[in-house]
C-alpha cells in the first residue's frame, strides 16, 4: 500500500522539474535574458550532448543479460500496435501523415520513465518493479528514441526531396545514380517508387549516423555487454565525468521547455481538440495497447502491473527535444508533457487501484 511519505517523494523528484521549466519561461517572458537564437542553441545542445549522453549513462548501466525476454516482448508489441493504429487513423481520415504519426506514437508509447516513473514505481511495487522499470528504460533508450530519430530524418528528407526534385543535393544524385543501375527491366510502377525512396533512406542514413545519439547508443551497448559480461568497470574519473554531464540531461530538457512555452502566445497552444487527442493517446490508448500486449504475451502478477502503470506514466521529456528539434509539433507536446505531470498522480493511483482489485 502507498504511504504518505510515498507520495511526498514522488512530490519531491517532480517539483523540481516544474522549478526548472519555470525558470527558464519567466527568464524569456519577463527578464528577456534569452534571445529565440539562444533558445534554439540551447535545445540543440540538449539534443546533440544531453541526451545523447543520457542515453549512454541508461543503455550502460542495464544488464540487458538479465532482462525479462516477455516484458520485452510486450514492449516491442505495443509500440507495433501504436504504429499500425495511427497509421490505419491517418489513412481512414485522409490527412495527417507521418508528421502525426510521428506525434502519436510519441504521445502513446513514450511515457517519462526515468524521472517520475521510478519513485511511482517504486512506491507501488518495491524494488522489484525498479529493476523491471529499468529495463524499459533501457529499451526506451537503445531502441525507441532512434526509430523516432529515424522518422524524424525521413519526414525531413522527403520535404527536402519533394522541394527540390530536379536539383537535389550530390548526395541525392548519386544515390539515384546506384539507383538507376539495372532497373531497366523492372515494373515501370515498382521502378519509380524505388527512385522516390531510395535517395530518402541513403540521406537518412548519413544523418543517422552522424548523429552523437547513434554514437552514445551503440556505444552504452557495447560497454554494457562488456560490463556485465566480463565485470570490467571504467576508470572513476570518466564514469564521474560521464555521470555528471548526463545527470543534467532531463534538467536541461525541462528547462528548453520553458523556454519554449515563453516563445508562445500561451502556455497551452496546440488547442482544446489536440489537447483532449493528446491526452487521450497518453491515458488511455497507451495502457490499452499495453493491456493487449500483455495477454499476448501471457504477462502475470507484478510484472503485469508494471507494464501497465509505466504505459500510462505523462509523457517523456526527450520527445519533445526531438519536435522541437526538427520542429514537428512540439506545441502537442509541451502541452502534453505540462498537463500530464500535472495528473501524473492521480492517474497512476487510479491504475493502481484498478489493478489491485
Amino acid at each position: 500500500m502507498i504511504s504518505l511519505s510515498d507520495v511526498n517523494h514522488v512530490v519531491t523528484k517532480t517539483v523540481p522539474l516544474y522549478v526548472t521549466m519555470i525558470l527558464a519561461y519567466v527568464s524569456v517572458k519577463w527578464w528577456k535574458i534569452f534571445t529565440q537564437e539562444q533558445c534554439s542553441g540551447i535545445n540543440k545542445f540538449v539534443a546533440k550532448f544531453s541526451v545523447p549522453l543520457l542515453s549512454f549513462q541508461v543503455i550502460s548501466s542495464n544488464n540487458f543479460y538479465k532482462m525479462s525476454l516477455k516484458l520485452m516482448y510486450a514492449d516491442f508489441i505495443q509500440k507495433l500496435l501504436a504504429i499500425i493504429l495511427l497509421i490505419a487513423i491517418t489513412k481512414i481520415s485522409g490527412r495527417g501523415g507521418l508528421k502525426w504519426i510521428i506525434t502519436g506514437f510519441s504521445l502513446s508509447s513514450l511515457p517519462n520513465t526515468l524521472i517520475l516513473g521510478i519513485p511511482l514505481i517504486k512506491a507501488m511495487y518495491k524494488e522489484e518493479a525498479v529493476v523491471l522499470l529499468a529495463q524499459v528504460v533501457f529499451l526506451q533508450s537503445m531502441i525507441w528514441y532512434n526509430l523516432l530519430l529515424f522518422l524524424y530524418e525521413f519526414d525531413a528528407a522527403k520535404n527536402m526531396v519533394s522541394a527540390t526534385p530536379s536539383q537535389g543535393t550530390g548526395e541525392l544524385e548519386t544515390a539515384r545514380e546506384m539507383q538507376l543501375k539495372g532497373e531497366e527491366d523492372e515494373d515501370p510502377v515498382l521502378t519509380k517508387r524505388k527512385k522516390k525512396i531510395f535517395p530518402i533512406l541513403v540521406t537518412v542514413g548519413k544523418k543517422l549516423i552522424r548523429n552523437p545519439n547513434t554514437f552514445a547508443s551503440l556505444i552504452g551497448f557495447i560497454w554494457s555487454s562488456i560490463k556485465f559480461r566480463w565485470g570490467i568497470h571504467m576508470p572513476e574519473v570518466v564514469s564521474q565525468s560521464i555521470e555528471l554531464l548526463s545527470n543534467g540531461g532531463l534538467g536541461m530538457a525541462m528547462f528548453s521547455l520553458g523556454l519554449f512555452m515563453a516563445s508562445q502566445s500561451s502556455m497551452i497552444t496546440c488547442g482544446p481538440r489536440n489537447t483532449m487527442v493528446a491526452i487521450g493517446l497518453k491515458v488511455l490508448v497507451g495502457p490499452a495497447l499495453m493491456v493487449v500486449a500483455s495477454f499476448l504475451i501471457g504477462l502475470r502478477n507484478t510484472l503485469f502491473k508494471v507494464a501497465i502503470v509505466q504505459a500510462a506514466l505523462p509523457q517523456g521529456i526527450v520527445p519533445f527535444v526531438f519536435a522541437k528539434e526538427y520542429n514537428v509539433h512540439p506545441s502537442i507536446l509541451s502541452t502534453a508533457i505540462l498537463l500530464g505531470m500535472l495528473i501524473a498522480l492521480p492517474v497512476e493511483l487510479a491504475f493502481y487501484f484498478l489493478l489491485a482489485l
